[in-house]
């Protein structure tokens, strides 16, 4: 390769599965023209520019598994050097593509026992082993942050926990997973994203702390990542100006951070990647097209993520670069395409996924995870099973749970979805409820989705009850609930996975031999 041409194999552009004929054959150009390195997938374009948040799409979900495996074909058959197909997949596949294997967030997986690591290790390789059978061959996961702030708009569910430690050896178990099933796994978001309260999707998150307290917190899963031989680490888009010269510079276009601090202090010698440019804390930063491209290489960056100028962004780095270091990065780059076997180019077939397996994956997890949030001591902690009302908040009566534990005993059954509904003037005749909270959203925005006036009012409802309360969803959305020391137990299931909720049944009726307490 030409100098030009091996630049732009430091170019991931976003690919998406849901695209036009048009965007697709512009896609394949472009790769033909750059030589570009790789293709980071995404859902659609209304997704990525959401953010996830709000979609308004009108898309047909039919088939996305197919769709993507004809893409990433299309696009391999178009470059002239296999491309790394990279993609996020923090809780698998599911997380871009539409029914294939889910598996636990890792806020989730965090509140499984560390004596049950080996199960986080499973779940990495199940999701690389899924990864691999498509054709992606880099999983921009797991998330080494540590969830310190609660108040976090983007890491929250994504993170093992909020003990440094656990994160770190759960962050490694994962990693080691998924590189055991020959894909290659990414720590995220160095620094560490944890203890911020902007969402770096929509601006800059600055984090206050001296240098020697980011060491001791949010930089110790990296540092021990690191000693144990972490390959690839992504570089966020938030400022830490103790390690910048007290600069509110992202740390993915910052040289003291990414080389002088990560390469050179802390001894990285792995491909650095830049989290995803088109995020609005960087990509309003720079009017020249190509410069936020070239700022980010000048830092430190290996591969740069979500480029939206390329032939700019290879052109400024090949006027502006060092000669030395570009060979570097490029050598890297080849050899990950090297040890991932690319050059021995192989059909993709049909990719196939063992749902009862998988399923039964799930529901091992759960006996392992299912946990206590609150408990009462001072109301009373049994519910009379003779006389008690279930009630299914935010989701249908006829759920998976209550299924369950009317296949032991029947009792009434109520759905509640609003302030409206007629469920709430029948429920005041019992004095024993079963709550099934349903968390719409395991982000925080806009109460978790939750209807706060319905919140409130269970709030209000179960002050003078004994209640016990199921929480399918983000163990966080708790917060919300007032008086929730009136309730005589919350339990968190975490996941509405079919099986999962059934396991829930079993530890409400007591045939479980588990008593996990989740700190949050």
């Amino acid at each position: 390769m030409n100098l030009k041409e091996k630049i732009g194999q430091f170019f991931f552009p976003a690919a998406f599965i849901h695209d036009s004929e048009e965007n697709i054959a512009a896609l394949e150009k472009m790769i033909r023209l750059y030589q570009i390195g790789g293709l980071t997938f995404f859902h659609s374009r209304q997704a990525a520019a959401a953010n996830f948040e709000k979609r308004e799409e009108n898309l047909d979900y039919h088939n996305t598994l197919d769709k993507l495996l004809k893409l990433i074909e299309r696009y391999q058959n178009a470059s002239k050097t296999p491309l790394l197909i990279s993609i996020d997949a923090e809780y698998g596949l599911a997380m871009r593509i539409e029914n294939t294997p889910q598996y636990p967030y890792a806020i989730t997986l965090g509140a499984i026992p560390e004596n049950q690591k080996d199960l986080i290790w499973e779940v990495g390789y199940r999701i690389g082993k899924d990864l691999k059978q498509c054709g992606i061959h880099i999983n921009f996961a797991p998330v080494a942050d540590i969830n310190s702030n609660p108040n976090n708009p983007v890491i929250g569910y994504r993170s093992f926990g909020t003990d440094k430690k656990k994160v770190s050896r759960f962050a490694l178990a994962m990693y080691k997973g998924m590189e055991t099933a020959g894909i290659s796994a990414c720590y995220k978001h160095f620094p560490g994203h944890g203890d911020t309260d902007v969402d770096s999707h929509l601006g800059l998150p600055i984090i206050y702390k001296t240098k020697q307290e980011l060491i001791e917190e949010e930089l110790y899963p990296f540092i021990e990542g690191i000693k144990s031989g972490v390959k690839m680490i992504m570089v966020g888009h938030l400022a830490a100006p103790a390690l910048s010269s007290g600069k509110n510079i992202p740390a993915s276009i910052s040289k003291e951070i990414i080389t002088d601090l990560l390469i050179d202090e802390l001894g990285f010698e792995g491909i650095v990647v830049s989290d995803a440019l088109n995020m609005k804390s960087v990509s309003n930063l720079f009017n020249e097209p190509g410069r936020l491209e070239w700022e980010a290489f000048k830092a430190g960056n290996d591969i740069l993520c979500f480029s939206e100028n390329v032939e700019e962004g290879i052109e400024m780095i090949e006027a502006e670069g060092d000669k030395l270091r570009i060979e570097k990065s490029f050598n890297k780059i080849m050899d990950l395409k090297n040890r991932l076997g690319l050059m021995e180019k192989k059909p993709i077939k049909k990719a196939y996924f063992d749902l009862e397996d998988h399923n039964a994956f799930n529901e091992k997890l759960a006996v392992h995870y299912i946990s206590i949030l609150e408990e009462n001591n001072n109301n009373a902690d049994i519910i009379d099973s003779r006389s008690f009302a279930k009630v299914s908040v935010f989701n249908p009566l006829f759920n998976p749970f209550f299924g369950e534990l009317d296949n032991h005993q029947c009792t009434p059954s109520f759905e509640i979805n609003s302030i409206n509904d007629l469920a709430w003037r029948d429920l005041q005749q019992f004095e024993n409820l079963l709550i099934a909270l349903y968390v719409p959203s395991a982000k925080p925005l806009n109460n978790f989705g939750m209807d706060m006036e319905v919140i409130k009012k269970i709030a209000e409802l179960t002050k003078n009850k004994n209640c016990q309360l199921y929480l399918f969803g983000n163990p966080l959305a708790i917060k919300k609930l007032p008086n929730k020391e009136k309730v005589c137990k919350i339990i968190c299931a975490f996941q509405n996975f079919e099986n999962v909720q059934k396991t829930a049944a079993l530890y409400f009726l007591d045939e479980l031999d588990t008593e996990i307490r989740f700190d949050m």
